[in-house]
């Protein structure tokens, strides 16, 4: 018997539900569909296609950043428009629908989100109006060259590199900096007074807010009508804003689909949320890993690079830890918290198998977690070198240890050690999908999504085992992020396996046979969504780096 057959035998043996135990839902529900089709798509649009741009511009802190988001709320009230009209022309098929509420709760934070953003930009528009015609000669000499693209930084008042990511190719980095540095400096002539006047002008008439009475009214009065201490609170507003509301669009986008499917009601609520929430994880461990290979974290060396050592870095962020360590430390942070929750589903009834199963990966997780953030702190790493250091303090100067004698105070540290190479997260990742994809099942479309999932979760592993032997083989040696092509390939499969652990649930392996469906079609379907959503984040990471070097050159144009 040939494989296809034996596979299309146990789809077949698999007892998928009837019709009477699967509830009536909005998927099946035949009246109004286009509604939920125009609703679906509208959100999808707004959400996923319109939203990612715009916080990209809001970081960057862009001129086009207010119309990208008024291109998100009016699409986004086109579909809340659409779905109350559908709700309230098709009976209530599911009951306790927390969807509506997360939807409103999250459109209401985009507003203030915008309201931050308007009032961000008045404040910025003022002070070009009346900050740089005063002070833009002192300006010209007193500002670094490499702290023009500092608008986008979460704190104004530090400076940083502009150039320390954006670049493919890592040979002669050093060099070309240094000469470019160079060519910027001798090149960068005062204009004339009669020049900078047409220039600020010039660049106030692409601004959102124009260069009319209106904009010229709004920025130079808004201090009469809002506070300093309002202007900061805004500030601050927007910067957490831009952080979270791509993680609360997909809990209200998730949600929907949940609700439009009709899964995870009753008891099943405890399996779902552990299969969405975990599932989630990884997929948003994958988006931060694709973040970390675009160059995203570099400041802090997570982008497979050297820790900037400029002098205006902040004391915190000279602090953060290594990016191995915040990954264990999330896996150690599982393990303690759900070695308690893997019996809710089953709570006063006999443990089973799968919930000894269960609470055997949570300590797994709580234990790899734990020898990840020890490998990672420094402490413990004097401690172990404690016999190579008393060798040396106990050497004379008859030489015991020729090797011992070449040791002074300076750093010692192997080239290749000056980054972690922590194997203990892949590791861990590693071991849960061999045992996932060996889990036992119910069905034979529940084993195979569970196999998928396992397998991709070891790809994952593979592939971040040989960016280690590749960084090991050739250490970084610049602030430009290294780019290891593996780490695509280490986030596509946690992307691709997040999604498929979210659809693995018991609930959703029902719906999935109830309407005909198998586990090849999800596995195609997610493979194909993967590359697209990697595809667009590198593209909304590319605009946000676009977006600020047309500010910086703006703004040098002002300044000179």
């Amino acid at each position: 018997m040939d494989v296809p057959s034996a596979m299309s035998e146990g789809n077949s043996t698999s007892a998928a539900p009837a019709p009477e135990d699967f509830p009536p839902n909005y998927f099946r529900h035949p009246e109004y569909a286009g509604w939920i089709y125009a609703h679906i798509a509208l959100m999808i649009l707004s959400w996923v296609v319109v939203l990612p741009p715009a916080i990209m511009l809001s970081v960057a802190r862009s001129r086009y950043s207010l119309v990208a988001q008024m291109v998100f709320h009016a699409l986004n009230g086109a579909g809340m428009v659409t779905g109350f009209v559908y709700s309230r022309v098709t009976p209530n098929l599911y009951t306790g629908d927390a969807h509506m509420v997360i939807g409103y709760v999250v459109t209401s934070l985009t507003v203030i989100w915008t309201l931050a953003t308007t009032l961000a930009t008045l404040k910025t528009s003022k002070s070009t109006h009346t900050g740089f015609a005063g002070s833009h000669a002192a300006l010209r000499h007193d500002i670094p060259q490499y702290a023009q693209l500092q608008q986008y930084e979460d704190c104004p008042v530090e400076y940083h590199s502009s150039r320390d990511s954006g670049n493919f190719s890592s040979g002669s980095r050093g060099s070309s900096l240094s000469e470019s540095r160079k060519e910027e400096e001798t090149s960068a002539l005062p204009p004339s007074d009669e020049s900078y006047t047409d220039e600020q002008n010039g660049d106030n008439k692409k601004t959102f807010l124009g260069n009319g009475l209106v904009g010229h009214f709004l920025a130079r009065n808004t201090a009469r009508f809002v506070g300093q201490r309002i202007f900061a609170v805004a500030r601050v507003e927007q910067v957490m804003l831009d952080k979270l509301l791509l993680l609360l669009g997909f809990a209200a986008v998730t949600s929907g689909f949940v609700v439009y499917g009709g899964i995870f009601r009753s008891r099943e609520i405890f399996s779902g949320m552990a299969h969405f929430v975990k599932g989630a994880i990884f997929f948003w461990y994958g988006i931060l890993t694709l973040g970390r290979w675009m160059g995203a974290f570099q400041k802090y060396g997570w982008a497979w690079n050297i820790r900037s050592t400029v002098l205006h870095t902040s004391r915190w962020q000279s602090r953060v830890p290594s990016a191995e360590f915040t990954e264990s430390f999330v896996i150690w942070l599982y393990g303690a918290t759900n070695v308690w929750a893997e019996h809710l589903n089953a709570w006063g009834k006999a443990w089973s198998a799968q919930d000894f199963e269960h609470v055997s990966i949570t300590i797994l997780f709580f234990g790899g977690g734990l020898l990840g953030m020890i490998i990672e702190s420094g402490w413990i790493g004097r401690m172990l070198n404690t016999g190579v250091e008393v060798r040396k303090s106990e050497n004379t100067s008859e030489v015991q240890e020729p090797g011992l004698a070449l040791l002074d105070e300076s750093d010692v540290t192997p080239p290749a050690r000056k980054m972690s190479m922590n194997p203990m997260p892949a590791l861990v990742i590693m071991l849960l999908g061999m045992m996932m994809s060996s889990h036992h099942q119910s069905s034979m479309v529940a084993t195979m999504l569970h196999a998928q999932w396992g397998m991709l979760f070891s790809g994952f592993a593979l592939a971040r085992g040989l960016t280690y032997i590749l960084m090991y083989l050739k250490p970084p040696t610049t602030v430009y992020p290294s780019r290891p092509p593996t780490e695509l390939v280490a986030s596509f499969c946690l992307m691709s396996g997040g999604v498929l652990f979210m659809n693995s649930s018991h609930d959703g392996v029902r719906s999935i046979e109830y309407n005909g469906l198998d586990a090849m079609t999800i596995f195609t379907l997610t493979m194909g969504m993967t590359g697209v959503l990697m595809a667009w984040e590198v593209v909304c990471y590319a605009l946000m780096g676009w977006a600020v070097r047309r500010e910086a050159g703006v703004r040098e144009a002002i300044e000179t």
